[in-house]
């Protein structure tokens, strides 16, 4: 039979579409495009948001209801498991990439000027000769000042593709003229090495503030500078550090362990296990390492401490971590969103899980941070709750504890007076930054010829200043606090917050460790 030719475009679209359909029923391979295939579940729930998109009484926003199942569901998952919204995606891609595109300035609007606060370091400003105090008049011709620009839009202006240019108009305090700057946009680190240096002659510090793509380049640079010095012992400062990339923490923590130590292991849904082990390439196997942890160092921080604890390397200080022992991967939606999904759970090498539970929801989970506080552990290991059942023994015979984070070999007591409700809230408002960049702008050449050691090691806060705060504290934030009580402690935090924005973050974090219970206990351990 001889099929008429005004048939065959019919036939080979029917043959298209079947060996398209058989085509994905033989493939073999489950990946995440594959997660959206139909199926009854799926079905529903886009059923019912076409059905009150088209057919809904009132205009609704379909796009914030579908965030809201994304997150109900999540919510029903465990408390890692988190859905990130589109315009939220590229500030943390960014953050835990470790540097993102722009001029590279840290400001604030002070009386309706755009008014840096210091260029940041590695950045383009800091080489094209931005200093701090500098007040941005335009930028490429256009004015952005004034009160219609909010900080958002500034930054829109600031940023842009990498390797374009920008022409900033500047006035500087002192200087009879406007100065320009050409600045070519460019990569600007955002470090997670918040400061590397000798604490003496042989004991090095490193603090780590969370686990991104660069960490490991960073920590390796401080670590190498500081050998070079005569590191002999280091200190790991991992307190408030949340964690991040697994992978970089596993990096970290072979440049302590010997050859072939086990490092973690992690385990997923079916059972599928797999270990990470240190190779022999570490640079610290032979030095003294002290960790120091508190109750808000989690999942990465967590498991380089129990690496080092469960292989019997260096000493753990500090108050019990926060006990996160779940593995997430992100994975985009389509449309410029992400799930950060719990995949696996990892264990530490004696094989307990920190992990602590979550049966109870959210709220009971994150709220244990309090049950901590009203129960008395941050100030008396007596308190810290353990199971005989999660008793696990390192290969020297050393009693550890799974079940609900890294409990420190040496327990330090939190500090009542540096971190307390009143100081603690006084700094989550930022306004101490305000506060001294505004005393700082009266006479920033007083500073000029005062080096980082010496500000560090003899500048100090006068109680006048301290008065001039509390009063500042109290007329724009409406507080009524008085600093009588906290006197010498405010002094720290405001000759830490001035060493910031005069020389950058690691002088504010060498600051605040010249009165730090952990290190002072480190110093104790650390002699000869």
């Amino acid at each position: 039979m001889q099929i008429h030719k005004k048939f065959w475009p019919l036939i080979v679209g029917l043959a298209v579409a079947v060996g398209i359909y058989i085509g994905g029923r033989l493939s073999f391979t489950d990946n995440s495009d594959r997660l959206f295939t139909s199926n009854s579940k799926k079905d529903k729930l886009n059923r019912l948001i076409d059905y009150i998109d088209y057919e809904y009484v009132d205009e609704v926003n379909t796009d914030s209801i579908v965030d809201v199942t994304v997150n109900s569901i999540l919510d029903n998952l465990d408390p890692h498991s988190t859905y990130i919204p589109k315009e939220d995606l590229k500030r943390v891609t960014e953050n835990m990439k470790g540097d993102f595109v722009g001029i590279g300035v840290s400001f604030y609007t002070y009386r309706d000027t755009v008014t840096v606060i210091r260029p940041l370091e590695g950045g383009p400003s800091i080489k094209a000769g931005i200093i701090g105090g500098d007040r941005i008049i335009s930028a490429n011709g256009e004015p952005i000042y004034g009160k219609s620009w909010s900080n958002e839009a500034v930054v829109n202006r600031l940023k842009g593709e990498k390797g374009s240019r920008v022409k900033l108009t500047v006035y500087r305090e002192g200087v009879s003229k406007l100065l320009e700057f050409k600045i070519k946009r460019n990569d600007v680190p955002i470090k997670s090495v918040d400061a590397s240096y000798m604490l003496n002659e042989t004991l090095g510090y490193i603090k780590i503030n969370r686990f991104a793509e660069s960490t490991y380049n960073e920590f390796k640079t401080g670590l190498d500078d500081l050998i070079d010095r005569g590191a002999t012992k280091m200190v790991l400062d991992l307190r408030d550090n949340p964690g991040g990339f697994l992978g970089i923490a596993e990096r970290i923590a072979d440049e302590f362990l010997e050859d072939d130590k086990l490092i973690l292991f992690t385990r997923n849904k079916k059972g599928k296990v797999e270990r990470s082990y240190a190779s022999g390439k570490g640079d610290f196997e032979e030095g003294e390492i002290f960790v120091l942890i508190n109750e808000n160092s989690a999942s990465a921080s967590e498991i380089i401490a129990g690496a080092l604890q469960d292989n019997d390397k260096g000493t753990i200080l500090g108050r019990r971590s926060y006990g996160k022992g779940l593995v997430q991967r992100e994975m985009g939606l389509g449309d410029g969103s992400a799930v950060r999904l719990t995949i696996s759970r990892y264990y530490t090498p004696t094989g307990r899980s920190i992990q602590r539970a979550y049966n109870n929801g959210n709220k009971d989970y994150f709220d244990e941070y309090y049950r901590r506080i009203q129960n008395g552990e941050l100030s008396n290991s007596d308190n810290i709750e353990v199971h005989d059942s999660l008793k696990f023994t390192t290969p020297e015979g050393k009693i550890v504890y799974g079940g609900g984070g890294i409990i420190p070999d040496v327990f330090v007591p939190i500090n009542l007076r540096m971190e307390n409700e009143t100081i603690n809230r006084i700094r989550a408002t930022g306004i101490m930054n305000y506060f001294i960049f505004e005393e700082l702008d009266k006479d920033r050449s007083s500073y000029q010829d005062i080096t980082k050691d010496q500000f560090i090691s003899s500048f100090e806060i006068s109680d006048e200043v301290v008065n001039k705060f509390q009063d500042y504290l109290n007329e724009r934030a409406r507080y009524n606090i008085p600093f009588v009580a906290y006197n010498n402690e405010m002094k720290l935090y405001l000759k830490a917050t001035l060493a910031e924005q005069l020389y950058g973050s690691a002088a504010a974090v060498q600051v605040l460790n010249t009165n730090d219970d952990m290190l002072s206990k480190v110093l104790e351990l650390s002699v000869d």
